[in-house]
């Protein structure tokens, strides 16, 4: 008989596990010896802060980030073809959404072995509930082009499909660029284009406004250096 596949969501900062991911979640990622993580140390460092009578030593890690060999990953699922549970940890938020995990799901997923979700946080699913913007219709964009010239016109043309579907549009951008691309947006969109900036989500320090560009562009909040989802619609 197969092991099982447990899809294990983290927080998103540094925040309560209690207030973040429910008893079930964090029973079953006790019961867990192996994992396909991001980052180890970071990994570790949940996983303590989870149970702190966890024996770290006696668990089993395998990396899976930009510098992983594609050749390496199948064998990752060994432990789950031989009988034994596994946990795939996301490095912030739910495994496989805008995650390398997909790569393992996809493939575990071929080899005829049970995937189990469980349940914690997920930035896009809580900046959409919060926005007040369409969550009827919405897509998630990941990042923006990073190239000269290429963000604002990729801005208009989301903000284009967004007034033609009447769908939100997500995406987000690496903390210390929040400012550049906040620059990026009040730019290129119209100004009665609905902006949400949805920041420090489930932390104390959480900040979630959906506003105008034109009034953004009035007062621009302080959102440097903090992870951040940005929603429009147009």
């Amino acid at each position: 008989m197969k092991g099982q596949l447990y899809l294990i969501p983290n927080t998103l900062g540094e925040s309560p596990i209690e207030r973040n991911l429910p008893k079930d979640t964090i029973d079953i990622t006790k019961s867990i010896k192996h994992f396909v993580v991001e980052n180890i140390r970071s990994a570790r460092r949940f996983l303590k802060k989870v149970d702190k009578t966890i024996d770290i030593d006696d668990l089993t890690f395998y990396v899976l980030d930009k510098h992983t060999n594609p050749n390496d990953i199948p064998g990752y699922l060994n432990p789950l073809l031989n009988g034994i549970n596994m946990g795939l940890l996301s490095e912030a938020g739910c495994p496989g959404v805008a995650d390398p995990g997909a790569d393992v799901v996809k493939l575990a997923h071929q080899k005829k072995i049970q995937i189990v979700p469980l349940i914690g946080p997920s930035s896009i699913l809580l900046s959409v509930m919060a926005s007040g913007l369409n969550g009827q219709s919405f897509a998630f964009n990941g990042y923006l082009p990073l190239k000269k010239g290429e963000v604002g016109k990729h801005i208009k043309h989301l903000e284009e499909r967004s007034i033609r579907e009447n769908q939100t549009q997500l995406f987000i951008e690496a903390p210390y660029r929040n400012i550049k691309l906040l620059q990026e947006l009040l730019l290129a969109c119209r100004p009665q284009t609905q902006l949400c900036i949805a920041c420090d989500i489930t932390l104390e320090t959480e900040f979630i406004q959906t506003k105008t560009v034109a009034q953004w562009k009035k007062q621009m909040p302080d959102i440097n250096k903090r992870p951040a989802i940005f929603l429009i619609l147009g």
